[in-house]
């Protein structure tokens, strides 16, 4: 059980000891001003670090001389990393068994290069698993948050946090920040949903499966995380990827901010600047957000990181890529990525007193992160316990059981992201006979993947049908429903996978960042969309396949993004909404549609009947209903939604009790449906009214995914009046729900 309200937690930022920063506080003083620029670069793509000769990995020239350089380097990004960008595949990829001693190899010569022995932050994509051959890959955050499980994605986070650890990684990028906002924006995958509750307390649960809570398993079992990105890319105008938020005070910080205090407060150890700007100011370029906000009102300890390139794009405001290096590094950048704005520090810096100062001020957040992570050596062990550890003597680092436990996380991720949307939960349970099983996905594994990810090995491919295959008979012929007209005759059920994909192909073109350029994928960093419908050759596959049967017909939506799904409702018996569920979602559809699994999940986000409509959102201010002349009624399925089905647990009882004068506890039943029980998601509602803001529709007030048993259970939340009332304290009532059948209205503060 999960609470989405305010009044969260104290920071657990666990501030360093004075062992550590009497040990960061020698190393900098040692440092020259080139080395200390040094460790604020993170210029070389990783994978182009190392090259296999005869046999055995070796370093590249280019790293050679990037660590002869800078007499060391600060980070070293995607070392591990394969897919089609990076070109790195099984064929000539680092497998797990290689991973360590080509980390080992990479610390030994950075080591070899400081005077000081410092080590490098090793940096890996760890959006929804590891970005390495090998790396077990989870459901995509959209898909993640359609389990409405923080406990889940805690889990999960640990178990990755060990893989990354095991492997020599001390620095995971993750997405969690994002708030979606816009379907048309290409990288909504990565975001937990459109609410700022729900995707607050996934980023919550993120960095404290990671880091574990206050930091604890930092140099221990779990890695740093940089969460990002930092911030309001999810309202960028038009879906467009990194283009301007135009959006005012009140929901920037409703909005947008939400994920990254909690982020904070959680005590992430890295927030990544976004390519975006915010009312014109590039995010990387914004003291008020950078300093004024995240650290003077927020007080963050961290390290704040650009996104790929996004320094040097500021050279367009600043005139020049030495003006864009001291423009991002005055505004609070502590480490740039791949750019060269920030290699001309070190000559801005003899010039230029606030540079200067700057950089000592970056370099020794960057420099106290490493001693946490152990990658600084004391002259004294004794004078900071556990900073002079070696990084490589990870005690317990055991990378195979590691990816058997996150292996079996992905399988139960991938069964509780999906949603029942209409029809039967489990449309062919009862049903005996032959199952066709059709449409562009229905023998595709990578359209469940999602973006940011490894190439799986061959022997791990799958598809619905094939998992179908093992669990019933299913029509033999090709999927094509053109090829094959007269298999609908004979099938008593027809499942049809429609939907997209994020697939990158190792023939696509990439931008400098990695997003892609030409692509067969419809989702995913670089694919915006003007038009968010299913496409209509898919829909007209669907009537057409109803034409020829009579059959049971159940749709799968395979999507990394909040597809417009009108079109199909009418001929579809039941619609089940999957997401990027990952490796095992095949599998989870399969025992969803034949009733071994009852989905339980919700959705995360609206799902419009009209394109036009966008944006919509369950927290707007004002309905969008009987607005447009056209579209009278332009929700399909709203937040939250999901269909119960006959026996499920359900709520039966909701009330609010004041123990306490500012705070109230929220009380839900549940009954327990059928004798054995089952999965519930509960979500509790609220609207404000009085005051002298225009209430927001409906917030998320709290949330929990729970086992019910048959005889049925209570659950409870305690709320601050605040965030009943609103933080002007000026409110004067608060309805609350779960569903249209149980509400109720608070007026008073007992």
């Amino acid at each position: 059980m999960t609470r989405a309200a305010a009044g969260e937690p104290g920071r657990g930022t666990a501030r360093a000891g004075d062992d550590v920063e009497s040990l960061v506080a020698r190393t900098l003083s040692e440092l020259s001003l080139r080395e200390k620029v040094g460790q604020l670069n993170q210029r070389l793509l990783g994978w182009e670090a190392v090259e296999r000769r005869g046999g055995r990995w070796r370093l590249t020239d280019a790293f050679l001389r990037e660590a002869e350089r800078w007499s060391g380097i600060g980070a070293l990004y995607g070392v591990l990393r394969a897919d089609a960008w990076s070109g790195r595949s099984w064929d000539d990829g680092i497998g797990p068994d290689d991973r360590r001693e080509v980390v080992e190899l990479v610390q030994d010569a950075v080591r070899g290069a400081s005077p000081r022995s410092i080590g490098a932050l090793i940096v890996e994509e760890a959006p929804h698993g590891h970005q390495a051959l090998g790396g077990t890959v989870l459901p995509t955050n959209l898909a993640l948050a359609a389990t409405w499980d923080p406990d889940l994605v805690r889990e999960a986070g640990e178990a990755v946090a060990a893989e990354l650890w095991s492997s020599g990684v001390d620095i995971a990028l993750v997405s969690g920040l994002d708030v979606l906002r816009d379907p048309r924006w290409g990288r909504g995958e990565e975001c937990f949903g459109e609410s700022a509750a729900l995707a607050a307390e996934m980023a919550r649960a993120v960095v404290e499966g990671m880091q574990g809570r206050d930091r604890g398993r930092l140099g221990a079992g779990g890695v740093g995380v940089v969460m990002k990105h930092f911030a309001a890319q999810g309202e960028a105008a038009g879906g467009r990827n990194g283009q301007s938020s135009i959006i005012g005070a009140r929901d920037l910080e409703e909005i947008h901010l939400r994920p990254a205090r909690t982020a904070v407060s959680a005590g992430a150890v890295g927030l990544m600047a976004a390519y975006n700007d915010i009312d014109g100011v590039p995010c990387c370029a914004n003291p008020w957000l950078l300093t004024t906000w995240l650290r003077e009102q927020e007080g963050f300890d961290g390290i704040v990181m650009a996104d790929g390139l996004a320094v040097d794009r500021l050279a367009a405001l600043a005139g020049t890529l030495r003006g864009a290096g001291r423009l991002a590094l005055l505004s609070g950048v502590d480490m740039s990525l791949w750019d060269e704005g920030f290699t001309t520090l070190v000559e801005t810096a003899v010039e230029d007193a606030a540079v200067a100062n700057a950089v000592d001020e970056a370099c020794r957040r960057v420099l106290r992160l490493k001693a946490r992570l152990g990658l600084l050596r004391a002259p004294d062990p004794a004078a900071a316990p556990g900073a002079g550890a070696e990084p490589f003597s990870r005690t317990g680092a055991d990378l195979d059981t590691a990816r058997r436990n996150t292996e079996r996380i992905s399988a139960r991720a991938a069964r509780e992201s999906l949603v029942a949307l209409t029809g039967d939960l489990c449309p062919l349970a009862g049903i005996g006979g032959p199952v066709a099983v059709l449409g562009p996905y229905a023998e595709d594994m990578e359209c469940f993947l999602g973006d940011y990810v490894s190439p799986l090995p061959p022997e791990r491919r799958t598809s619905v049908r094939a998992e179908l295959g093992r669990m019933r008979p299913v029509i033999d012929g090709p999927a094509g429903f053109e090829e094959n007209p007269g298999a609908f005759r004979e099938a008593s059920a027809v499942v049809l996978v429609l939907g997209g994909t994020s697939q990158r192909s190792y023939a696509d073109e990439f931008d400098a960042n990695g997003a892609a350029r030409a692509t067969v994928a419809t989702s995913g960093e670089g694919v915006d969309l003007a038009d968010v419908s299913l496409p209509e050759d898919q829909v007209d596959l669907v009537w057409r396949v109803r034409a020829a049967t009579a059959a049971p017909l159940a749709v799968v939506i395979v999507s990394g993004r909040p597809l417009v799904l009108t079109g199909i409702e009418e001929p579809a018996d039941s619609i089940l909404w999957a997401g990027y569920a990952g490796p095992h979602g095949p599998a989870a559809v399969a025992e969803a549609l034949t009733g071994a699994y009852r989905p339980a999940g919700r959705l995360p986000v609206t799902l419009l009947a009209d394109p036009g409509a966008i944006p919509l959102h369950h927290d707007d201010r004002h309905p969008g209903e009987d607005v447009y002349r056209d579209t009278p009624r332009p929700v399909l399925h709203a937040f939250a939604d999901h269909r119960l089905g006959a026996g499920d647990p359900a709520v039966d009882n909701l009330t609010v009790e004041w123990p306490e004068r500012n705070r109230a506890t929220i009380r839900v039943h549940l009954d327990g449906g059928r004798p054995e029980g089952g999965e519930a998601v509960v979500a509790v509602f609220a609207r404000r009214t009085g005051g002298s803001v225009v209430p927001r529709l409906s917030e998320l007030l709290a949330f929990g995914r729970l086992k019910v048993p048959g005889e049925g259970l209570a659950c409870e939340w305690s709320v601050s009046a605040t965030d009943l009332f609103g933080s002007d304290d000026d409110g004067t009532a608060c309805e609350l729900w779960t569903d249209p059948r149980h509400r109720c209205v608070v007026t008073s503060r007992r």
